[in-house]
């Protein structure tokens, strides 16, 4: 027997690699009666058009949540109050909000103020992505097994939360409920640093003489591929990442930085004892992470993002 129908219209604000994902999700899962999109550029509604994955698509905010029941931000984190104030005339007064954000400090503040006191506000963040982006993008298996953490704020509608991790768990996804602050600094590291340290080491390889660089191109090793894999990831959801979880980012940083000059330390005195004892406890964390089934298969369509943004 197939099961119920979860909303009756549910309004996709920004069609990105997670929203058309969702969309796919939903679809296939038969989980609400009409799907609304929006979309800022004309060539992705165009994209979103073509491949069905919504019933409307709208260039105004405002025209797309008309008459919605959950509204899903899929924007980058930095635009979430534009968009808020934008899409505000048009919300249903009992209407659910939520977003897929991996930054959810930021998007409380931002969001919260344009919503009213009869709508409810479930943040989200479903830890799946890959380096790829835009409507065209999306897949349906993405959050497949993948977590998906909620951060409501206190005081928030149990009902309206228990409707929002369902939608996520018909999409395959394990949810988890969490404290936006607690949230925002566990991403830290587990996502964020990783994608700041991609970014970096890869903008040193090409700030190389062009014959190193090209060497380097031509002889990447499977780690150096990896970190290319991941700094391929959208340019914009992740700067707005990085300001708009500054704090806890720079914690880690921090950490990081005394980390690296402990090896250096090592390296440069002998001391292989010690070297060969970091790289002993970092094994046990790469077993946790297998034995927790979140390895992923190194295929173009990885999780890599913990998306996020």
């Amino acid at each position: 027997m197939s099961e119920p129908q979860l909303f009756d219209r549910v309004a996709i604000v920004g069609c990105g690699l997670i929203g058309s994902s969702l969309a796919r999700a939903i679809q296939r899962g038969a989980m609400a009666r009409e799907i609304r999109a929006y979309a800022r550029s004309a060539e992705s509604r165009g994209q979103i058009i073509e491949l069905g994955i919504a019933d409307s698509v709208h260039e105004n905010p405002a025209d797309a949540v008309e008459g919605a029941d959950l509204v899903v931000l899929g924007v980058p984190v930095g635009a979430n109050e534009t968009i808020a104030r934008a899409m505000a005339p048009g919300l249903a007064p009992d209407v659910t909000v939520t977003d897929v954000g991996s930054v959810k400090q930021a998007v409380i503040r931002d969001v919260s103020p344009y919503l009213g006191s009869g709508m409810h506000f479930v943040p989200g963040h479903p830890i799946a992505g890959t380096e790829h982006s835009g409507p065209e993008a999306g897949f349906a298996d993405l959050f497949e097994n993948r977590y998906c953490i909620l951060t409501p704020p206190p005081g928030t509608d149990d009902a309206a939360v228990e409707r929002v991790a369902a939608l996520w768990r018909r999409c395959g996804a394990r949810v988890e409920l969490m404290d936006a602050r607690h949230h925002d600094k566990v991403l830290a590291i587990t996502s964020h640093l990783p994608h700041l340290l991609a970014y970096t080491i890869v903008d040193t390889a090409a700030n190389l003489e062009e014959s190193e660089r090209a060497e380097v191109i031509r002889y990447s090793a499977g780690g150096f591929r990896d970190f290319t894999r991941i700094a391929a990831s959208d340019p914009v959801m992740w700067r707005d990442v990085f300001l708009n979880n500054r704090d806890a980012v720079l914690e880690m940083l921090q950490r990081f930085n005394e980390d690296i000059s402990q090896l250096q330390r090592a390296i440069r005195w002998g001391e292989g004892d010690l070297l060969q004892s970091i790289f002993h406890k970092t094994c046990e964390i790469r077993r946790g992470v297998i034995e927790m089934g979140q390895a992923g298969t190194f295929d173009a369509r990885e999780p890599t993002k913990q998306d996020d943004g």
